[in-house]
């Protein structure tokens, strides 16, 4: 049961994804999972403990409505495709001299679901239960197809030679090199 004020946490975000045409409303779904509200995590501040030793901590900027996807996850087939490595990312940057950066926090919401699995990313909510048309944060294997697709878009059309790194399940950013 969410409190108060994580409820209009989650209202917001569902107002959002419904207007963007992301999620849609969905009567029922063996899959039905549960949303949570975590904290975003800014950055770090130096506090005393009870024996006044300084210590860091990470401070609190907000909350996110996050899905439970484990029970999908669980069931889902692996998809092994390979992500790269932040070292060797690092290097092959490091014999460049052209960059661009792009902020993928949207990417995920670019690659439509196929009609026939959707039902299976429906999330639960004190405000109804919705299904996701559009891949969602939390999906196993969301950033092996984010991936593919990038690699699919990227490097036939455009040659050039491109990386991108991941923090704890969330697409931080694409960074693209002339090759």
């Amino acid at each position: 049961m969410l409190r108060e004020h994580k409820k209009a946490i989650v209202k917001k975000e569902v107002i959002k994804l419904l207007n963007a045409g992301i999620i849609y409303p969905v009567p029922t779904s063996e899959w039905v999972s549960p949303v949570h509200c975590v904290p975003k995590k800014g950055g770090l501040t130096v506090v005393k403990n009870e024996n006044n030793e300084l210590i860091p901590q990470r401070t609190v900027t907000g909350w996110r409505m996050c899905i439970d996807y484990r029970k999908l996850n669980k069931a889902t087939k692996k998809d092994h495709f390979p992500l790269p490595f932040i070292d060797e990312m690092l290097e092959r940057l490091a014999k460049n001299t052209h960059f661009c950066y792009l902020d993928g926090y949207s990417g995920f919401f670019q690659i439509p679901i196929h009609p026939d699995d959707q039902h299976k990313t429906t999330f639960t909510c004190p405000y109804g239960t919705f299904a996701y048309r559009r891949m969602p944060f939390g999906l196993c294997n969301a950033p092996a197809s984010f991936q593919r697709c990038m690699m699919a878009i990227f490097s036939t059309s455009l040659r050039i030679s491109w990386r991108f790194s991941w923090t704890i399940s969330r697409f931080t950013a694409l960074v693209l090199t002339t090759v």
